[in-house]
């Protein structure tokens, strides 16, 4: 006697809930290569500018190896997990290979320095910002991280004029006097996140020529 099953019945990937998170990853990595892929072409096309392009291909690049390592014992190699949902992005599998922007790999004439100033100032941004969100909250977890990011804020002309700037050295200044053990409170950390993102917000406005004076 044959099994009977209903046509509406819903097909489910999944057993447990581990492998539902193998999967919901596995569809993260999808659709950040779909995005880098998109990018690529955004960017060879000229629709975007080198400006806007290099900080979202970085932290695309970012997240992309993050999820790496947390689908590694299901993803052998990038090109047999492409091969095998039929992803024909060439453009987004040479851009992973190499692991920086185009800006970074070929600048232009806008300077070789620019590209990757602006490259590894956004890295600087993520770390950060993921080490707040991953409940990092020691002076000597997180004071290393925010010299890194404020130093590279001050490579690019007119910055001490933005105002996400004034408040990461307040941030340091505030970490400086901590001691090396010691911990930001849970308030403090959210006010911190927020004004890191801020400034995010406010660097990239800033090199794209836009007003970076609202708050």
């Amino acid at each position: 006697m044959s099994a009977s099953f209903s046509l509406d019945e819903e097909v489910r990937l999944y057993a447990t809930n581990a492998e539902r998170e193998k999967y919901n990853s596995l569809a993260t990595l999808f659709g950040i290569l779909t995005a880098i892929h998109y990018l690529e072409n955004a960017y060879l096309r000229d629709s975007i500018t080198a400006t806007e392009y290099s900080p979202a291909c970085s932290r695309l690049l970012s997240q992309y190896k993050t999820m790496l390592k947390l689908v590694g014992d299901d993803v052998p190699s990038i090109e047999e997990f492409m091969k095998r949902y039929r992803m024909d992005y060439s453009a987004a599998l040479e851009r992973v290979k190499v692991g920086v922007p185009a800006t970074v790999e070929h600048p232009t004439d806008s300077g070789p320095e620019t590209a990757k100033w602006v490259a590894e100032t956004t890295q600087s941004f993520i770390t950060f910002m993921d080490a707040l969100k991953l409940r990092l909250r020691a002076k000597d977890q997180l004071h290393p991280l925010l010299q890194e990011l404020v130093t590279g804020y001050a490579r690019f002309k007119g910055s001490k004029d933005w105002e996400g700037r004034s408040r990461m050295v307040s941030w340091l200044i505030t970490l400086n006097g901590m001691k090396a053990s010691e911990e930001i409170t849970e308030e403090q950390s959210r006010q911190l996140l927020f004004d890191v993102d801020h400034a995010y917000a406010e660097f990239f406005r800033s090199l794209s020529g836009k007003s970076s004076d609202s708050s």
